[in-house]
């Protein structure tokens, strides 16, 4: 049988003093308040009363510590899946500012609606659907959670709501620790529910590891 809804929550607020551009670079964990954000949509989850049967993780090191809490809340074994991780950037290890600074970096702003500086974003769609297929249909019923990054989350939200993937990065409605719910309707997706449980936690959070 497969899942009755797909979850895919983005991960909490990492530790990120300087304010870098994270994208795939390993070793930034999450903050103290970015483990009360991913206890806040724990809670959301099992408030809403259907049972999670499965539990699916991209393998960075905020998203692993983002489902901790889903894990012991439904007793799952989180599953790392390649597919749903951040998308590769040009601009990892360094800070926005300083990268636009540089004339250098200017030719890989080329073409925003690529994007020239990252994964393209046809590319983050079709890995994220082929996860989200992938996971509805082998759950064994109830419902599934990805916990995932902002981008891929939100070239899903624009994909099944027939949205141009070329975006203004400044509008992605996308919380940290948010929930995004799809239902499955014939042959495709939609989205069905947004909730931001940690809207309130976050209000003085640091969201700036990511373009």
């Amino acid at each position: 049988m497969p899942a009755h809804r797909i979850h895919l929550v983005r991960h909490g607020e990492v530790h990120n003093p300087e304010r870098v551009l994270y994208g795939r670079l390993e070793g930034f964990h999450l903050s103290p308040r970015g483990r009360l954000m991913t206890r806040a949509a724990a809670d959301e989850l099992v408030a809403a009363g259907d049972p999670v049967r499965s539990l699916v993780v991209s393998p960075l090191l905020r998203t692993r510590e983002s489902a901790e809490p889903i894990a012991e809340a439904f007793r799952l074994d989180p599953v790392v899946d390649e597919r749903v991780i951040e998308p590769s950037n040009f601009f990892e290890g360094t800070t926005i500012r300083r990268a636009l600074r540089n004339p250098i970096n200017w030719l890989v702003l080329r073409r925003p609606g690529v994007p020239s500086w990252g994964e393209p974003y046809t590319r983050i769609v079709e890995r994220m659907m082929a996860a989200v297929e992938d996971a509805w249909a082998s759950a064994d019923g109830g419902d599934v959670v990805i916990v995932s990054h902002q981008l891929p989350i939100w070239m899903v939200h624009r994909h099944v709501s027939g949205l141009p993937l070329k975006h203004d990065p400044r509008e992605r409605r996308c919380g940290l620790s948010s929930i995004t719910t799809l239902e499955r309707s014939g042959d495709r997706f939609v989205e069905v529910g947004y909730r931001d449980p940690a809207v309130e936690i976050a209000a003085d959070g640091v969201d700036v590891g990511a373009v």
